[in-house]
C-alpha cells in the first residue's frame, strides 16, 4: 500500500490500533489529534494538531489520497452533552468530509457504530436493517453516515461507512483515555485489583471483534480497486456474539495464567428466569469482498493485560 492517508483521531484507541495496522501495511501516514503529547509509537508520522476543525481540516487534507475518520466523541460524553456530540460527531465530521473533498481526496472512510442499529443490540442485524438509534453517541453517528453515503451515491467521493461493534485489544498506549470499555476495563480491574468483577449477571450478548480485525479490514477495504465499494456500508465486527460474562471468563482466566495469581470472577447472580435476547450481527457483506477473520481473543487479551501491569501495577 502506497497511499498517503491521514488518520483523524490517529491517537485515540480504535485510530491508533488502525494506523499501527495500515503502517505495517505500507502507507504513508498523517495523524490528526489533540491530543497535548505524541506517545513514542506515534513519532515515525507526520503529526498535525487539530485545535479547531473548521480552521485545521483542509490543511490537514491537503495531499492526502484517503482520510480515515475516527475522531469522535464517545458515548459517555455524548450522553452527558448530546449537542455536543451533534457538533462533534456530525457537524465537525461533515467539515472534514468537505474538506477531504475539497483537497481532492480519492477516499473517506467513516468509522460509525453498530448501536445506530438500536439499543440494546438484539436479533439479525444486517445493512438492510432499519437503523433505529436512541443514544446521543449513535444519533450523531447515524446523521454523518447519511452525508458519506450520500457523497457516495452522488460519485463525489468514494465512500466507506464501517459499523463497528465492539473492539477487543490493548490500546496503542496507556494514555488513551478508553479504560470504561468492557475489555479494557476489565483487564485493568485484574491487575490493579486482583479480580474480575461484573456488575451485572453479565448475560447480555454483545459482538466483539478483536483489534487485529479491526486495522486489517481498513487495510483490506482500501487495497480494493476503486469502484468496488458497492453502496459503501459494511457491519465491522467478528460475526459471533458471545455474552459479557464468557468474555469475563476469558479475562479471568488469562489474567490467572499471565499474572501468576489466582484472578476470581465476580458476577451478580442471575435472577430466576433471567435471560438476555440473542444477537446476530451479520458480518456477511465485508466477508464476500474476500475478507478473513484473523484475530486471536487471547492474544488481544493478554496485550491489553501486559499493558496493564507495565503501566498500572505498580499503583495497585
Amino acid at each position: 500500500m502506497t497511499d498517503a492517508i491521514l488518520i483523524t483521531g490517529g491517537l485515540g484507541y480504535v485510530g491508533g490500533r488502525v494506523a499501527q495496522a495500515l503502517a505495517q501495511a505500507g502507507a504513508t501516514l498523517r495523524l490528526s489529534s489533540r491530543r497535548a503529547t505524541v506517545p513514542a509509537w506515534a513519532r515515525a508520522h507526520e503529526i498535525f494538531a487539530v485545535h479547531d476543525v473548521a480552521t485545521h481540516a483542509g490543511g490537514a487534507c491537503a495531499g492526502m489520497d484517503t482520510v480515515v475518520h475516527m475522531a469522535a466523541m464517545n458515548e459517555i460524553d455524548a450522553a452527558i452533552d448530546p449537542v455536543a456530540a451533534m457538533r462533534v460527531n456530525a457537524e465537525e465530521s461533515l467539515i472534514w468530509l468537505r474538506a477531504a473533498q475539497a483537497a481532492g481526496a480519492r477516499r473517506f472512510v467513516y468509522f460509525s457504530t453498530a448501536h445506530v442499529y438500536g439499543a440494546p443490540l438484539a436479533g439479525r442485524l444486517d445493512e438492510n436493517t432499519l437503523p433505529r438509534p436512541r443514544h446521543p453517541y449513535a444519533i450523531s453517528h447515524r446523521v454523518m453516515e447519511d452525508f458519506v453515503l450520500a457523497a457516495q451515491a452522488e460519485k463525489k467521493i468514494e465512500g466507506l461507512v464501517f459499523r463497528l461493534s465492539n473492539a477487543i485489544g490493548q490500546p496503542a498506549d496507556p494514555e488513551v483515555n478508553r479504560w470504561t470499555l468492557v475489555a479494557n476495563a476489565l483487564c485493568r480491574q485484574a491487575v490493579r485489583e486482583g479480580k474480575v468483577e461484573l456488575k451485572s449477571s453479565g448475560l447480555q450478548q454483545r459482538d466483539f471483534i478483536a483489534m487485529q480485525d479491526v486495522g486489517a479490514a481498513v487495510a483490506h477495504m482500501l487495497a480494493m480497486p476503486s469502484g468496488s465499494w458497492d453502496d459503501g456500508l459494511f457491519n465491522l465486527g467478528s460475526g459471533k456474539a458471545i455474552s459479557v460474562h464468557a468474555l469475563a471468563e476469558r479475562i479471568a482466566a488469562r489474567a490467572t495464567i499471565l499474572l501468576g495469581r489466582p484472578t476470581p470472577l465476580i458476577r451478580v447472580p442471575p435472577g430466576p428466569g433471567e435471560t438476555a435476547p440473542a444477537l446476530d450481527f451479520r458480518v456477511d457483506k465485508l466477508a464476500e469482498t474476500g475478507f478473513k477473520w484473523r484475530g486471536d481473543f487471547a492474544r488481544e487479551i493478554d496485550a491489553t493485560l501486559r499493558l496493564c501491569r507495565d503501566a498500572f501495577e505498580k499503583t495497585a
